[in-house]
């Protein structure tokens, strides 16, 4: 239970130096780590399958191209427009709106206790292939052949047509 803790703590922990780091690409790269935490977290819970789809897709895939896209624009203090003083009311009402909602949630977890899950096979990637290709094989099949159907039709838009050019 410790390390649930300890991990929970490096995610807030994380999630804060998203939020006030200057420089957008530390941001990002707090971002991958508390995408880390979460995917620690997952597997904490049992839930493998949720695990390696964050660690893959948000950590490797998108939060790559947030990072690289981020490199390539040219982001200089000069380019940045000045906020006017709606924003920054705005701001204000929206930080303490959430500084009430922490507040509220830490008066409810007083007494609170943690779930325990009885079944030791929930979430498991077994399960989840056989819920997947028993109940749900139709619409896995349907929705494969859309897919493969519109990255055809991807090739032919992008491809040039020999006579028009």
């Amino acid at each position: 239970m410790s390390t649930f803790y300890f991990i929970a703590f490096l995610s807030v922990f994380f999630s804060i130096l998203v939020i006030t780091a200057k420089n957008p690409v530390h941001s990002i790269l707090y971002l991958i780590l508390t995408f880390f935490t979460f995917t620690i977290h997952y597997i904490l819970m049992n839930a493998q399958f949720l695990a390696i789809v964050n660690f893959i897709v948000y950590m490797g895939a998108i939060l790559v191209l947030f990072l690289y896209t981020l490199m390539l624009i040219n982001l200089n203090k000069e380019s940045e427009p000045r906020k006017s003083n709606l924003v920054k009311i705005a701001g204000f009402i929206g930080g303490a709106c959430f500084l009430i909602t922490i507040v509220a949630a830490l008066k409810a977890w007083g007494g609170s206790h943690p779930v325990v899950l009885t079944n030791s096979n929930l979430g498991l990637v077994k399960n989840l292939g056989k819920i997947l290709f028993n109940e749900y094989l139709l619409p896995f099949e349907v929705s494969s052949i859309l897919l493969l159907s519109a990255m055809v039709g991807a090739v032919l838009l992008a491809t040039k047509d020999p006579k028009t050019a």
